[in-house]
């Protein structure tokens, strides 16, 4: 036999209904009272938990301030952020300068024989200027002549190339350098082989402030 489904109401007013002369009165379950004395109590604890809790928090920040101060460049140093392709100049804690740059593009390059690749990165690190150079000449790896489809020459004086990498360049070491670009357009993106790119006037801003030694944070 069928069973008629019965609406929630309807069964709402018929347990109220079977209550009726039986007695007993249905009241909402409630939490006990608290005394006085106990919140009290509690609230001094929350307090001091609080102020125990700030007191924890002033001696770590004290605790890395003294950290960072110990391991934070002192004078003057050059910082690249590869992944936002951006440079900064500073002098202890004031920027000097705040440009784009760009850094490598990450790409690979393989010959067609395959026998050889070229990972077009910059290197991460800690890095120094090892010497400055004033218009400097591009000695064009394989990797270029391969990137052009052009025979690796035999000549080595066939190697050299004058006025693509700017006014000047800062030697950071193993062929990296900080230089110049004929595709200004181009800064701000990660495209270069390995070496960072400036404008002309950041490069000769970057070029005026940083001596030889001057510490180079690549990251």
């Amino acid at each position: 036999m069928a069973v008629a489904a019965v609406p929630v109401m309807a069964l709402n007013v018929l347990g109220w209904a079977a209550t009726l002369g039986t007695g007993y009165v249905y009241t909402p379950a409630g939490l006990p009272d608290v005394p006085a004395t106990l919140v009290a109590a509690f609230g001094s604890l929350d307090e001091r938990i609080a102020a125990d809790t700030g007191k924890a928090l002033d001696a770590d920040h004290r605790r890395l301030s003294r950290a960072w101060s110990r391991l934070s460049p002192k004078g003057r140093f050059i910082v690249v952020d590869q992944t936002h392709n951006r440079l900064v100049v500073k002098e202890d804690d004031s920027v000097l300068l705040f440009t784009i740059c760009s850094a490598g593009s990450g790409l690979v390059l393989r010959d067609t024989a395959g026998s050889q690749e070229w990972v077009f990165d910059t290197p991460r690190g800690r890095f120094e200027v090892l010497s400055k150079i004033r218009n400097p000449v591009w000695r064009k790896p394989d990797w270029a002549f391969v990137e052009e489809g052009l025979p690796i020459p035999a000549d080595p004086s066939e190697r050299f190339e004058y006025g693509v990498l700017g006014e000047y360049a800062l030697n950071l070491g193993d062929g990296y350098l900080i230089h110049g670009t004929l595709y200004e357009r181009l800064l701000g993106r990660a495209v270069t082989h390995g070496c960072i790119r400036l404008g002309r006037d950041d490069l000769r801003a970057v070029y005026a402030m940083a001596p030889v030694g001057t510490p180079v944070f690549i990251f």
